[in-house]
């Protein structure tokens, strides 16, 4: 099983910028400038998560929630997109007794792509313009 200082190790391995905000918590920083990806080592399990944006208030957001659907079927490689407390997130969740480095490294690249290859068409779709 993965502990949390192997977690460490592979994410120097990668050599990107993090900090343990909370016992087993980490902020990672993608080395190319990308949304930080918030994670947390909760044997058995270690959940990734990456902040897309805040969902917008009182607007039609139906064809945004239907695109996530076909892009969660079709384009996210690791994890899925969802709603968690206002906040539109894609999360990631990996067994710990399986995981290893190239797994990890994956599921952090694969997310990062996913939301750099779809922000503007949320924006879009979510009515929100330059900002999210």
């Amino acid at each position: 099983m993965v502990t949390r200082d192997d977690l460490e190790s592979y994410l120097i391995r990668m050599d990107l910028d993090f900090e343990e905000v909370d016992d087993g918590m980490f902020l990672v920083q993608p080395k190319n400038d990308g949304t930080p990806v918030v994670v947390h080592h909760t044997p058995p399990l270690l959940v990734a998560r990456l902040k897309v944006m805040d969902v917008p208030e009182g607007r039609e957001l139906g064809e945004l929630y239907h695109s996530l659907l076909v892009w969660n079927a079709t384009d996210v490689v690791h994890g899925a997109y969802g709603i968690e407390e206002g906040d539109l997130v894609l999360t990631d969740t990996l067994e710990l007794e399986t995981l290893d480095f190239p797994e990890l490294q994956a599921s952090l690249e694969s997310m990062q792509m996913a939301a750099a290859s779809h922000i503007e068409k949320i924006k879009e779709l979510a009515g929100t313009g330059q900002e999210g």
